[in-house]
């Protein structure tokens, strides 16, 4: 990384002296456009050089956040991408797979509410008629709620939202991919630091990240044999849409501050781990991990 590219990641840097970010808050899903600063996802600073050739990959969540970077990334890896997203988060998907397009690659618009098997199902089979086939699945959509607290707080339509996002669709899409992927593809799956570190405000969303590592490794063992690899990247507090439309506004003011690095990362700073976990040839005996990237909290 050059000394421009340095200045150009650190211009997104928060500015707060707490380490966290201007008070904000906006409705679910969120969009990046309107927030306070916009996340760097390596728009300006990441550089490809052809790790990811020839590739295809089907990445879901993939308008925003840290779905962003991971598409913008493995585009300029030389992949094509597919991208899973909500309707109400077209204009953000548009935004993406116009970087991607930059980059010459394929890029396939796959809108749906992963909460219904169906959708998944048909997600995988657009992504996989656009693209021609799938090497790559990122199980990466994922909702979170953090206004409320407590046990008694959490209603049905809560906790059924947010299993069926983060588990049930991961279950589901995998289900779905499973007979497009071929001996050296991967499967990369999000957890997070709420897997390790739970957070009281947000215990329906770390159980599913819990059931995430867990499934990771079942999953690695069971595919092992075909030749499918299966890990997880476990990001810490990444400034993402997610957070302004799931949090209070003095928890926006301080997010990422007590992280040893003292601030939150940006989505930019997730892509290369991505990128390693897709990378045939680098990641060939790497199956059944999850990889953090937390700014220093540690992930065992």
């Amino acid at each position: 990384m050059n000394d421009a590219t340095v200045g150009a990641r650190a211009a997104q840097m928060p500015t707060n002296p707490e380490g966290g970010f201007p008070a904000q808050q906006q409705d679910l899903p969120g969009r990046t456009r309107d927030m306070d600063p916009v996340p760097d996802h390596g728009e300006q600073t990441y550089r490809g050089s052809d790790r990811l050739k020839g590739l295809r990959a089907l990445i879901t969540g993939g308008d925003s956040g840290i779905g962003r970077a991971v598409a913008i990334a493995f585009a300029r890896e030389g992949a094509d991408v597919a991208l899973s997203y909500l309707p109400e988060e077209q204009h953000d998907a548009e935004e993406t797979a116009s970087w991607v397009r930059e980059t010459a690659q394929t890029v396939v618009l796959c809108p749906g509410d992963l909460t219904d098997r169906d959708t998944c199902r048909d997600v995988v089979e657009n992504a996989a008629d656009g693209l021609g086939g799938i090497d790559v699945l990122v199980n990466n959509a994922g909702v979170q709620w953090a206004r409320d607290e407590g046990l008694e707080d959490l209603s049905p339509e809560r906790i059924d939202r947010v299993l069926k996002t983060n588990l049930y669709a991961l279950l589901w899409l995998t289900q779905a991919a499973l007979p497009h992927l071929h001996e050296g593809a991967s499967i990369i799956n999000v957890s997070s630091i709420q897997a390790y570190q739970p957070s009281t405000s947000l215990l329906d969303y770390a159980a599913t990240k819990a059931g995430i590592n867990n499934f990771t490794v079942n999953l690695a063992a069971e595919l092992g044999p075909k030749g499918i690899r299966v890990n997880a990247v476990a990001p810490g507090p990444i400034w993402t849409p997610l957070q302004p439309a799931t949090q209070d506004e003095e928890k926006i003011e301080a997010f990422g501050a007590d992280t040893p690095l003292g601030r939150a990362g940006q989505p930019a700073e997730c892509a290369s781990a991505f990128v390693f976990l897709a990378a045939p040839s680098e990641a060939s005996y790497v199956s059944g991990t999850v990889v953090g990237v937390t700014g220093g909290k540690p992930v065992f």
